[in-house]
C-alpha cells in the first residue's frame, strides 16, 4: 500500500504501509483524481492506494471472528485479482491489469484473506504462483515486479506462503529462498549489541549497510516467527525473547534461521520498553511520532513467537490510543489491524468487530457480540445447552405417553 511514508521512492518507502493512504509526491507525475469507494468495499475513504490492503485485512479480521462477510464483499477482494495471479493495489471497475503496478503486499494480504475465508484455493495458488515468479534473485520479494527486495515486501510473502501452505524453504529463485531473503535484512553480529535482530527496510543504497527501522522490523518480525494472519496464539514461553547471541570473535554472518525470531522479538521487546510500550515512525523531516502499524504489528510478531506478556504493554497502549489510529472506528484498515492484534491477545473484540463490520456491506451471518477467541467454545457450549433441551423436552413427552397410557390402563381395569 501506497503511503505518506513511502511518498518519494525508497529513501522514504521504509515506512511501508503506514496506515494513511496519500498520492505519490512524483514531480513528473500528475495527481489522480480521487475514487470513490465502490460497493463492496470496507471504508468510504479513497481505495486507490490500499483498497485491496484494507480489505484484505477486513475479511481476514472477520473470518477469525466467524463472521461470514457479504458476497459483494469477497467478490469484490476477488475481482480484483489479475489473470497472472498478482492483485495491484486498486483497479476501478472495468479497468484492465498493468503488470507493473500488481504489487506483492496486496497479493500477500489477499492471499491471506482468501485462505482466512477458505473456499477461494484457485484464486489462492493463482496468487502463490504469481509470488513466486515475481521473486528475485536473492530471494527476497519487492512492493512492484522488478524493484530492489525490502525487508516489509519479503515478510508479507512469506506471512501469505505460510498461509497458503507453502513452504518458503522451497519457494526460491537461483538458489536463494524465501528465508535467505528475509535474512538479507536482518541486522546481526556485526552491528551494536542494541541492534541486532532488528530489520533494514533495505540496505543503504550507497554504503550497502543495514539500519534498523521500525515498521520493517515488526512487519518482517510475523515472518521471522513463522506467522501468518490471522494469528493465533502459539505455545506460550515465560522467558523473554533471548539476544542474538554474539560470541566473541563471531563472524558477521546473516542471522541464522534458528535464531531470527527471538533475536527480533528480544529487539522489539527493548524499543517497546524505552518507547514508552509503542514504536516510533520517523520521516525525513518530520518530528517522530508515534507508529501506531509498526507497534501492532510488533505485537503481532511477538504473539506468534510465543511472547505474548512481552506484547502486552504495546496491547494496551493501542486499547487507550485506538480512537485515534481508527479515526474514532471510521478507517477501516486501522480497525482491521486493531482486531487483528485484539484477537491475537484473546481479549474482547466485541466493540471492534462490531465498528467494523459497520464500514462495509452488511455481513450474511455473524455470531454473538462475544466474538473473539472463545467463539467456537461459546457455540459448543449454545450446542450444548439445545441438546439438553430438547433431551428434556423428549424425556417429558415420554413422561407424559407413559402416564397416559397407565390412566387408560387403569380405566379399562
Amino acid at each position: 500500500m501506497l503511503t505518506v511514508a513511502r511518498l518519494g521512492a525508497a529513501a522514504l518507502s521504509a515506512a511501508l504501509l503506514a496506515g494513511t493512504a496519500a498520492a505519490p509526491a512524483l514531480a513528473d507525475s500528475p495527481a489522480p483524481t480521487a475514487a470513490a469507494a465502490p460497493d463492496g468495499l470496507y471504508g468510504k475513504s479513497d481505495p486507490t492506494y490500499d483498497g485491496v490492503w484494507r480489505q484484505s485485512l477486513a475479511l481476514t479480521a472477520l473470518a477469525a471472528a466467524k463472521v461470514a462477510p457479504a458476497d459483494s464483499a469477497v467478490s469484490w477482494l476477488t475481482g480484483q485479482q489479475c489473470e497472472d495471479g498478482g492483485w495491484p493495489s486498486f483497479r476501478a471497475s472495468g479497468a484492465g491489469c498493468d503488470a507493473k503496478t500488481e504489487d506483492s503486499n496486496a497479493t500477500a494480504v489477499a492471499i491471506q484473506a482468501l485462505a482466512a475465508l477458505g473456499g477461494h484455493q484457485d484464486a489462492v495458488d493463482k496468487g502463490v504462483q504469481w509470488l513466486k515468479a515475481n521473486q528475485n534473485a536473492d530471494g527476497s520479494w519487492p512492493y512492484n515486479p522488478g524493484s530492489p527486495g525490502d525487508a516489509n515486501s519479503t515478510g508479507l510473502a512469506v506471512n501469505a506462503l505460510f498461509a497458503a501452505k507453502a513452504d518458503p524453504a522451497g519457494v526460491a529463485k537461483a538458489g536463494k529462498n524465501a528465508f535467505d531473503g528475509l535474512a538479507h535484512f536482518q541486522l546481526g553480529c556485526a552491528v551494536p549489541a542494541d541492534q541486532r535482530g532488528a530489520f533494514a527496510y533495505q540496505p543503504d543504497p550507497s554504503a550497502g549497510a543495514l539500519a534498523p527501522n521500525a515498521l520493517a522490523t515488526a512487519q518482517a518480525s510475523l515472518a521471522a516467527a513463522g506467522g501468518w494472519l490471522p494469528v493465533a496464539a502459539g505455545v506460550r514461553s515465560d522467558a523473554a525473547p533471548k539476544p542474538l547471541p554474539c560470541p566473541d570473535g563471531a563472524p558477521a554472518a546473516p542471522v541464522a534461521r534458528a535464531d531470527s525470531a527471538e533475536a527480533v522479538g528480544a529487539y522489539l521487546t527493548a524499543q517497546l520498553a524505552a518507547g514508552g510500550n509503542h514504536l516510533t515512525l520517523t520521516t525525513p523531516g518530520a518530528a517522530p511520532t508515534p507508529d501506531y502499524t509498526a507497534t501492532a504489528w510488533a505485537a503481532l510478531g511477538l504473539t506468534q513467537s510465543g511472547h505474548p506478556q512481552q506484547a502486552a504493554g504495546a496491547l494496551d497502549w493501542l486499547g487507550q490510543n485506538g480512537a485515534t489510529w481508527t479515526k474514532g472506528g471510521t478507517d477501516a484498515g486501522a480497525t482491521a489491524t486493531l482486531l487483528l492484534v485484539t484477537q491475537a491477545a484473546q481479549r474482547d473484540t466485541s466493540a471492534l468487530v462490531g465498528q467494523l463490520t459497520a464500514l462495509g456491506p452488511a455481513p450474511k451471518a455473524a455470531v454473538s457480540p462475544s466474538a473473539g477467541p472463545t467463539s467456537e467454545k461459546a457455540e459448543d457450549d449454545g450446542i450444548g445447552q439445545y441438546w439438553l433441551i430438547a433431551v428434556g423436552l423428549l424425556i417429558g413427552i415420554g413422561g407424559g405417553l407413559v402416564l397416559s397410557l397407565q390412566r387408560k390402563r387403569g380405566a379399562k381395569l
